[in-house]
C-alpha cells in the first residue's frame, strides 16, 4: 500500500454503495430491497441477481469496510518499523482517518450489529477483535519497551477503539476541526490513556 493515510473512493460495487446510503439514512430495518434496487438503478430481480437477500447485502457491505480498515491498519503498523511507540501512533492515526473518511461505512457497521444474523455478527466481531488486538499488541510492546506505563492494555485498547469509532458520528468535513486536528487531538487522548512517557 502506497499510503495508508489516504482513503480514496471506496471499492464498493454500485449495489453496495447504494445500499450504504439507504442503510445510513433509514437503518437496516427501514430499508427495503426495492428502495436499494431503485437507488442502484436496478430492478428488484436485478439486485437479487447480485445478492440473494438484504442480509447478504449488509454482510458484504460491512465485510468490505472492515477489510479495508484492517488492510490500512496493518500497513500503518508495518510502516512504523521497530518502534512500538510509532506503531501505536500510526494505528491510532489510521483508525481516526478511517472513521473520518468512511463515516457511513463505520456508522452502519457499528449500529447494525443488532441486525446481523448470528454468523454474520460472529464474522464481524472477529474482524473487530483483530483490529483491537493490533492496538493491544502495540500497547504491550510499548510497555515492554518502557514507552508506556499502562497497567491494563486490554482495557486501554478497547477505550481507544471506541474513541476512534465515535469520530464517525460527529466529524464533518468543513467543520471547525481539520482531519489533522482530529488526529492530533485523538493521539493526545490515546497517549494519555497508555501513560506515554514522552509526547
Amino acid at each position: 500500500m502506497d499510503n495508508w493515510r489516504e482513503f480514496g473512493t471506496d471499492e464498493l460495487t454500485p449495489p453496495l454503495r447504494a445500499a450504504l446510503g439507504v442503510f445510513a439514512r433509514h437503518g437496516y430495518h427501514g430499508a427495503s430491497i426495492r428502495t436499494i434496487a431503485e437507488a442502484a438503478g436496478l430492478s428488484v430481480p436485478g439486485l437479487y441477481h447480485h445478492y440473494r437477500s438484504k442480509q447478504a447485502i449488509l454482510a458484504a457491505l460491512v465485510d468490505a469496510a472492515m477489510a479495508e480498515m484492517l488492510t490500512h491498519t496493518a500497513a500503518a503498523a508495518e510502516d512504523a518499523g521497530d518502534s512500538p511507540a510509532t506503531r501505536f501512533a500510526n494505528i491510532v492515526e489510521c483508525l481516526a482517518r478511517f472513521h473520518m473518511a468512511r463515516r457511513d461505512h463505520a456508522f452502519v457497521a457499528s449500529t447494525e450489529m443488532r441486525s446481523m444474523d448470528p454468523d454474520v455478527r460472529a464474522h464481524h466481531i472477529s474482524q473487530r477483535d483483530a483490529q483491537q488486538t493490533m492496538i493491544e499488541d502495540a500497547i504491550r510492546a510499548g510497555v515492554d519497551a518502557g514507552d508506556f506505563t499502562c497497567r491494563h492494555p486490554e482495557d486501554a485498547a478497547r477505550a481507544i477503539a471506541s474513541l476512534c469509532v465515535s469520530i464517525a458520528s460527529w466529524y464533518r468535513p468543513g467543520g471547525p476541526l481539520t482531519a489533522d486536528d482530529v488526529v492530533a487531538r485523538h493521539l493526545g487522548y490515546a497517549r494519555a490513556m497508555v501513560g506515554a512517557t514522552e509526547a
